[in-house]
């Protein structure tokens, strides 16, 4: 039985760094996606090995003086910033009710900590999402996703330097007052648990600087939980109406056997890969569980007198995930891996794997629904889902994606069923609405989205649009409120 309220937000998702292109145009800074190096010669081992999950000066120092962008996809994305309104007639015409998209800070401030922040920037965003709403569609704006300013890693040090909090809440106050008139739905950090897991992109750390890697990881993550409530404090003064939500990269897991060891590592990795950060985020303290870890891996991390006032006072109003695939937990070092979103973990024998060896698991999905919502009893968005495949463009420019159809049917399917289990489901933005660089691996050939971008791993291509077979099921999916 279809469960779908009538006003559930079906919509589309992807990251600014990842879609908008234009790296270097109309005033905006380099900041740290720009930096990240590909090889489209690359094998698949190599590729997996230098997707920059740990930053070294070396690629970084290289980096930061190359000007020619074919190795940096990042640097081209699809060319969204000046194909925004096309797209969006796309994205109109499939129906969405609403599109989540992130901001990116170096094209409000350049360096992150300029006096003022450049209009041309604002005035992109503005011009988005005011087009957002002539089509009647709703704006779910992420504040930050992974991207910062350059100048912020060289002059601070990053995230675990606590100047980058009131940095950041100024620029969070910036895109308050100039765009909040038009985004409904505002998310301060996207996945905010990926700075334990992917440390350049989550908190802009250089591995090779760092004395001690892990004490500086969770500063960093500090001042980020400490960012987030001071913005939710920020965007409620200027937005009274806006809602304002947490996110994490969520890894549903499972333990191995029935095991009571193997069931006592699946609750500690719960706890220390998805709860600690939603605990923060949403009871507005740091769980009681999180001080055995600081003590078992040596963690002193600084945490001024005021912070737990900040962290209690401002929680979120909803909460968000990503969800991709589930993992399994044992205390069995030896069992089989696979790969997944941001990490890797042991192989569940009962599912089938993308073509990158992600786990795909639907039921996981209504799993991962009932327990936080049970756990928080806070709405939920689901802000990320989809399978990344290598999609043919036929000779008639057709994508034939039948893959895609069946990974979209289960997982709304397992959707509806939370619904029926009493979870609060406000929406779901299904990832890569439109094929874009891939986040984990950089690549085009690892596509998500609905809509084909004619465009190879070098940049090269026409860049046209074409309509995949996914992309009228998921028209009539949205026309049908899910009842399919």
């Amino acid at each position: 039985m279809n469960k779908f309220t009538e006003n559930f937000l079906w919509g589309g998702a992807f990251s600014a760094s990842q879609a908008e292109g234009a790296w270097n145009k109309d005033g905006k800074g380099i900041d740290t996606q720009d930096l990240r190096y590909f090889d489209s010669l690359w094998t698949r081992e190599e590729r997996d090995k230098n997707r920059n999950i740990n930053m070294t000066s070396k690629i970084f120092e290289k980096a930061l003086k190359d000007t020619d962008d074919k190795h940096y996809p990042f640097r081209w994305g699809i060319d969204f910033y000046e194909n925004y309104k096309n797209d969006l007639d796309l994205f109109q015409e499939l129906g969405l009710k609403i599109f989540r998209t992130s901001i990116s800070w170096s094209r409000i401030f350049p360096n992150g900590d300029d006096k003022e922040p450049n209009e041309a920037g604002i005035n992109f965003y503005l011009n988005l999402f005011k087009e957002c709403q002539k089509r009647n569609i709703k704006v779910f704006a992420t504040i930050l996703h992974y991207n910062i300013p350059v100048n912020l890693i060289t002059k601070y040090g990053g995230w675990k330097n606590r100047k980058l909090i009131d940095l950041y809440v100024r620029y969070a106050k910036t895109l308050f007052e100039k765009l909040g008139n038009y985004v409904d739905f505002w998310l301060p950090f996207n996945e905010i648990n990926c700075s334990k897991f992917n440390p350049y992109n989550g908190c802009a750390l250089i591995k090779d600087q760092e004395k001690e890697y892990e004490q500086a990881i969770f500063q960093c993550t500090h001042h980020q939980f400490i960012a987030n409530a001071l913005a939710i404090k920020t965007g409620r003064e200027i937005l009274p109406n806006a809602k304002f939500g947490g996110m994490i990269a969520r890894f549903t897991t499972y333990p191995v056997t029935c095991n009571p060891n193997d069931v006592m590592q699946k609750i500690l990795d719960e706890n220390y890969k998805n709860y600690f950060y939603t605990d923060v985020m949403a009871r507005g303290k740091y769980p009681s569980y999180t001080k055995r870890m600081f003590e078992e891996k040596n963690i002193s991390i600084k945490i001024l007198p005021e912070d737990e006032k900040i962290l209690s006072d401002n929680t979120v109003d909803f909460l968000s995930f990503s969800y991709y695939m589930s993992m399994v937990s044992s205390t069995d070092s030896t069992l089989e891996k696979t790969s997944g979103n941001l990490v890797s973990g042991n192989k569940n024998p009962y599912l089938k794997a993308s073509e990158w060896g992600w786990q795909i698991d639907p039921i996981g999905l209504r799993i991962s629904l009932n327990d936080m919502y049970d756990r928080y009893q806070l709405p939920i968005f689901i802000a990320e889902n989809g399978i990344g495949a290598k999609d043919i463009l036929t000779e008639d420019k057709k994508i034939h994606d039948e893959y895609r159809i069946e990974y979209l049917k289960e997982h709304i399917k397992q959707m509806s069923e939370a619904i029926h289990d009493g979870v609060e489901l406000l929406g779901y933005t299904m990832w890569g609405i439109i094929d874009i660089v891939s986040c984990g691996t950089l690549e085009m050939s690892k596509r998500y989205g609905v809509i084909y971008v004619d465009r190879n791993e070098d940049g090269n291509g026409t860049n046209l649009r074409y309509k995949k077979d996914s992309f009228y099921w998921y028209k009539e999916c949205i026309e049908k409120n899910g009842n399919i």
